[in-house]
């Protein structure tokens, strides 16, 4: 396992404040457990496919803050080409889910290849973990893993968007998203070693930065255990690393968690 969970994630996306970042800490959170296995489902578990699906997912769901299109869906009344043929199915049937589902029609297909009532039941399509199975359902019926291999961001947005729209954006995410992918791996590599403790920095977020909280709360630190790497939790990283005579860079690698006990281990 890589490691791809609300961690990798937040490592990719934006970082909000207030209502915004309430929304995504929602999303993240759903889907954080389940994120890695889902996308090896649908093949996309290589170095250049994880990448490519993270900058495109990123820049679609406005940085995993939502799942459903921000307009109302008003402007897609009457579009026969998407299915729309009732009064109301614009809105109805607007844009939901990570890669946007959009349309009576497509409803209709994607409900039927996951075997989900979406036409009769298109709120459905918004809930976080089935927006992450559409998205992959996306990729999957569209063929673009091979893209992906090839490292072609231009092909790959053009079926993710049917042009090249938000093209430097998605390339700021896949750019994020291969930095973090390659500080996984190593990571990876390092537990094939012996040390399978996880690397933790600012913006990291799960379990294993409540298990850093709880050792430095017993260190003395009087931080909260919020599940979230924030600017508490990187001061007292940075004071505890001042005491030990080590390196004062905010990152809990082997020497910190040697030194807060070494008992923290990551999965």
């Amino acid at each position: 396992m890589i490691g791809l969970d609300g961690n990798f994630i937040l490592e990719v996306a934006p970082r909000f404040s207030g209502s915004k970042a309430a929304a995504q800490s929602a999303i993240v959170g759903a889907i954080s457990g389940e994120f890695e296995s889902i996308l090896a489902e649908y093949d996309i578990d290589e170095y250049l496919r994880i990448a490519h699906f993270m900058g495109q997912v990123t820049h679609e769901c406005a940085g995993f803050r939502t799942t459903e299109e921000f307009a109302s869906g008003a402007a897609y009344e009457g579009r026969t080409d998407l299915g729309n043929v009732n009064p109301g199915d614009g809105r109805r049937y607007k844009g939901r889910g990570l890669l946007q589902l959009t349309g009576r029609a497509n409803y209709r297909r994607y409900g039927d290849l996951m075997g989900l009532p979406l036409e009769a039941e298109p709120q459905r399509a918004g809930e976080p973990l089935t927006s992450l199975r559409i998205a992959c359902e996306y990729w999957k019926d569209r063929r673009i893993n091979p893209d992906c291999d090839r490292d072609d961001l231009v092909a790959v947005t053009k079926k993710v968007n049917g042009g090249t729209n938000g093209i430097d954006d998605r390339r700021k995410y896949l750019q994020k998203a291969k930095a973090a992918l390659k500080l996984r791996m190593g990571t990876v590599i390092a537990s094939q070693s012996g040390d399978s403790r996880p690397v933790l920095r600012r913006g990291s977020f799960g379990e294993a930065v409540a298990r850093l909280q709880e050792a430095l709360r017993g260190h003395g630190f009087a931080i909260s255990i919020d599940f979230d790497f924030g600017g508490a939790t990187e001061l007292a990283v940075l004071e505890f690393q001042k005491r030990k005579g080590l390196e004062e860079d905010g990152i809990v690698g082997k020497d910190t968690w040697d030194a807060l006990g070494g008992a923290e281990q990551g999965p």
